[in-house]
This record gives C-alpha cells, sequence and structure tokens, in this order.
C-alpha cells in the first residue's frame, strides 16, 4: 500500500522529501564526532622523504669524514704483494768472533812488575817466560819459613840426643837392678839351705827373702818405666817429625809462590793481550792478559733481554761471509743479564769461513721457531705507525688504497706473519705512513 501510496505523488514531492531526508542526514552526521587518520599516504611520503634527507646529512657529516681521502704519490710509495710460503722466525744480533779456547792470565802473587819478556801480539810456547814481578813480603816469609823449620829440625835433633841418653841411663839402670836381682836371689837360696840346717836365724833368713822380693818388684816397675817412656819417646818424635814435614811443606808452597812471580805462558797460543808495564804493581788475582788457542773461532752474540726465555743450547742460527752462509749452533748461554743484554756462545756447524779475526763483528740470525708456511707481508715503515694493526691494501685497479684492519704474528728481519686481514698476491702499501693521518683511503696519482 505503500507503494500506492508513492505513485501517488507528483515529482516535486518526492524531491522535496529526499532533500529533507539528506538535510536530516547531514545534521545528524554533524552532532557526531569524527576521528581523523593520524597516517595518510601523503603524510607516509612525507615522513620517509624526510627520514632519508637527515639520514643522507649523517652519513656525510659522520661516515663520509672516516671514509676521507687524500691524495698521494704512488712512486713515493713502497708497495709489496702478499705472498705464502716457508717462513721461519729468527731475530738478528751482533756477534763478536771469539778463539774457542781463551785462557787467562792472572798474578797469582802481587807485586811490582821487574821484567817483560815478551809483545801483545806475540805466539808464545808453552812455559816461555812472559813477565817477572818481585815481592819483598814475600821473600821475607820465605826467610822466615825456612828459619822456622831449621829452628824444629834442631829440636827434633836435640830431643833425639836427649831421648838416647835417656834411654842408655834406663838401661843401665836395668844392668844394675839385674845383678842386684841376682845376687839378691842367691842369698835367699843360701839362706834358706841354712835356715833348713838351723845354722841362722829366722831374722836373717827372713831379711834376704824381702830384700829379693823388693828387688823383684823393683825390676818388673822398672821394666815397666822403660817400656812407658820408649812408647812416649816414639809419640814426641813423630809429633816433632810432623811438626817438620808440615814446615817444610809450607816452605815448598811459599817458595812455590815465589816462584810465582815469574808468570809464564801455561800453553802455546797467541798472546793477545798483556797489561803490563815496567814499574807498575799489581794486586794477586788481577788480570794480566790472556793466550789464545788458534784452533778454532766460536760467535759470542750479544741479545736482548726479551728473548732470554726463548734462547737455549742447540737452537741453530746463520750469518753470511763473503757471498756464502755459514750455520751456527749455541753452545752455551749465559743468564746474566747486563745493561739489557745477554750473551751466548755459538760454535760452527760445518765448514768454518777462512779469513775471520779475532773481534769481527757478524750479524748472526738465531731462529726461534721451526720452518713452516704462513701468509707474510714484507716488513716496513708502516709498523711504527699501525702497530701492526691495519695496512693500505691496494685496490685491484690501482686507483686507490683503503685501510683494512689486520693481526700480525711472528717476524724476522725481512718479513712478518700474517694471521688475519690478508691474502696471498694482495698488493699493500709497506712504506711509512706519518704523512697519511688517520686517512681512510688515498688516491694514488
Amino acid at each position: 500500500m505503500e507503494n500506492s501510496a508513492d505513485q501517488g505523488k507528483s515529482p516535486r514531492n518526492l524531491v522535496d522529501m529526499f532533500a529533507a531526508e539528506n538535510k536530516q542526514e547531514q545534521k545528524t552526521t554533524m552532532d557526531r564526532k569524527i576521528k581523523k587518520k593520524r597516517f595518510t599516504p601523503g603524510k607516509l611520503a612525507m615522513y620517509g622523504a624526510a627520514l632519508i634527507f637527515f639520514g643522507f646529512i649523517g652519513y656525510q657529516l659522520l661516515y663520509g669524514v672516516s671514509q676521507s681521502t687524500l691524495n698521494v704519490d704512488a712512486e713515493k710509495l713502497t708497495i709489496a704483494t702478499v705472498s705464502f710460503g716457508p717462513f721461519q722466525e729468527y731475530i738478528v744480533e751482533q756477534g763478536a768472533v771469539m778463539p774457542l779456547t781463551t785462557i787467562y792470565l792472572d798474578a797469582v802473587e802481587g807485586g811490582r812488575v821487574e821484567e817483560v819478556f815478551v809483545e801483545q801480539g806475540e805466539r808464545v810456547q808453552e812455559g816461555d817466560p812472559i813477565l817477572r814481578l818481585s815481592n819483598a813480603q814475600l821473600q821475607l816469609n820465605v826467610m822466615q819459613r825456612e828459619a822456622e823449620l831449621f829452628r824444629e829440625a834442631n829440636s827434633l835433633r836435640q830431643t833425639r840426643v836427649s831421648m838416647e841418653q835417656r834411654r842408655l841411663s834406663l838401661r843401665s839402670s836395668m844392668v844394675d837392678l839385674d845383678y842386684q836381682l841376682l845376687q839378691a836371689k842367691r842369698d835367699y837360696e843360701r839362706q834358706a839351705q841354712l835356715l833348713d840346717q838351723e845354722l841362722i836365724s829366722q831374722e836373717i833368713y827372713d831379711a834376704s827373702k824381702d830384700n829379693y822380693e823388693y828387688l823383684g818388684r823393683k825390676h818388673a816397675v822398672t821394666l815397666e818405666s822403660q817400656r812407658q817412656d820408649s812408647l812416649f819417646q816414639e809419640v814426641q818424635i813423630q809429633q816433632l817429625e810432623e811438626s817438620i814435614d808440615r814446615l817444610r811443606l809450607n816452605l815448598e808452597v811459599v817458595e812455590m809462590s815465589q816462584e810465582n812471580l815469574m808468570l809464564r805462558a801455561p800453553t802455546t797460543g797467541l798472546l793477545s793481550s798483556l797489561n803490563a808495564e815496567i814499574g807498575e804493581s799489581k794486586a794477586r788475582g788481577e788480570r794480566l792478559g790472556q793466550i789464545d788457542v788458534e784452533e778454532g773461532f766460536k760467535v759470542r752474540a750479544a741479545i736482548d733481554e726479551h728473548y732470554i726465555a726463548r734462547i737455549s743450547q742447540g737452537q741453530s742460527g746463520s750469518f753470511d761471509f763473503a757471498g756464502n752462509t755459514y750455520q751456527l749452533g749455541i753452545r752455551r748461554v749465559y743468564p746474566e743479564v747486563l745493561n739489557g743484554q745477554f750473551q751466548a756462545d755459538m760454535e760452527f756447524y760445518g765448514e768454518t769461513p777462512t779469513g775471520l779475526r779475532r773481534g769481527q763483528t757478524l750479524q748472526v740470525r738465531i731462529a726461534l721457531g721451526e720452518l713452516a708456511d704462513a701468509t707474510q707481508v714484507p716488513r716496513g715503515g708502516f709498523y711504527q705507525k699501525t702497530g701492526g694493526q691495519w695496512m693500505y691494501v691496494v685496490d685491484p685497479s690501482g686507483e686507490f688504497a683503503t685501510k683494512h684492519p689486520i693481526k700480525l704474528g711472528r717476524q724476522n728481519s725481512r718479513y712478518f706473519e700474517v694471521l688475519e686481514g690478508l691474502q696471498e698476491n694482495e698488493r699493500v702499501i709497506t712504506s711509512m705512513y706519518d704523512n697519511f693521518g688517520d686517512m681512510d683511503k688515498l688516491m694514488l696519482k
């Protein structure tokens, strides 16, 4: 029926009706709060453009500064290639050529230099006199010891004479006592016979018996005294003889000390040093010179104390001489450190070069490890600036070089071992970096 009613209305009425309804809807809409959208497509585009702009500005301010470049002359640089091959860690130290055997000449006894028979640099034979010292105190000491020995020997002679006289006296006493004992025995035996025949009194018999027993006991005591006295005399003589032997030995030592005032060559060799002038006084134990036995050479190397824990007997070394390379081995290490260095003696392995002279200086390479393959880069002035933390690596185009972090390990006089950061056949700048500042990129012109 509604449709029938609507169909009966005129078009104008319909338009008015729709307009009234639309006005009512707008009024209703205006009365309700409308929420606005926060991120419209336009705002998103604007925010994205701002972010890109400010990011570019920050990149230029931060990263762009760290990637600053510097133009450098490539001809003034040293560029080397990273290689891979046999590597051995070693140090180069200074060594001095020394004789294999050196005998030092010290003053056994002090004194005044009276004569010098040979000059420094001359060859001497074993037993040759080198110099003579004089020592008045030592000579006086010899005379005193001789006098003591004479007094002791004289005392021994007197003691022997006295003992011989006493022995003869005791022997004479024993002879008398033996005679008296014999007479007393005979008397006692006669008195005993007479007593049995009742020709004498008991008193006379007892007197003869007491006398005989007394002399018997006296004979036994005298005999024991003579034996003890003989033993005492033997001990006394033995002590005197030992005293004389000691004095004689002391005299020999003093005389030997006097002979030591004449300094003689203990072996055949070269008198490479002699520190003595006529009239000069030398103390006991003072170094007078040295003789080099010309049987070969050794090299004494002075090594930095930093390597003292890595140097031991048997380690190898080498040096170049007259166009050839010669091998050495450590024979002895001296642990004492003086002025930041310790010393080690090295002997030759195999052939010894001809033409070496005592005191000659050599540059000795001492191996600190075994030979092994490793990535390596040549040494250069860059290490002073970077400490081995980074290097400039040249681009394959050769137009520029950029800073690369690296890690170095062992080293020798020519190469560093590369642990990280570089690859074989890469080219790097090994010369000084002092003029490059902190630039990350070098433009090679």
